[in-house]
């Protein structure tokens, strides 16, 4: 794949698909650090037991990172060749910072390594997505995550009409 096109995938997440298997979590912290420990994942999975929803949650890998302007000592950087916020471990001094200033609580901190911890798409093949079996996580071009998601709004807003045009015929 030509790396100007992996700079345009970002990691396109469905909640709505999403089933709280927790599978990418698993996947994921055996990835990175070689043990099956959610809590080493950088990927999250926040429940919502009172709408009956789970909603993954990872690094939007932002393109004015705040985690990165925050920095005090420019550990983070941005990766051109796949559109990704890196942590330079050398560098890092553990401030947690970055954590603190994620607006989307993608930053964690491994308090068994002490270091943060934040999704790096596994070098362009993100391993959550490779097995998530009910195709909640998807690794896709930039742009067709604006066109699926304007095709699901549509889609939501022509079923809204129709029932109220069904209501309306009740009346």
């Amino acid at each position: 794949m030509a790396k100007e096109a992996m700079a345009n995938k970002v990691l396109m997440i469905d909640y709505q698909k999403c089933t709280g298997c927790r599978l990418c979590e698993l996947i994921c912290s055996v990835k990175h650090e070689g043990v099956s420990n959610p809590s080493r994942s950088r990927i999250k999975i926040m429940k919502w037991e009172s709408e009956g929803l789970y909603v993954p949650m990872s690094c939007q890998q932002c393109q004015d990172a705040p985690c990165v302007a925050v920095c005090p000592v420019k550990a983070l950087t941005r990766d051109e060749t796949l559109g990704r916020i890196v942590v330079d471990y050398d560098v890092c001094i553990g401030c947690r910072a970055c954590v603190a200033v994620c607006p989307f609580g993608a930053m964690g901190f491994d308090h068994i390594d002490r270091k943060v911890i934040k999704c790096d798409l596994c070098d362009g093949d993100p391993q959550c997505v490779r097995f998530c079996e009910v195709g909640a996580l998807e690794y896709v071009e930039a742009e067709r995550v604006s066109v699926l998601k304007q095709r699901d709004a549509a889609q939501r807003f022509s079923s809204a009409q129709k029932t109220a045009a069904a209501i309306q015929a009740e009346m």
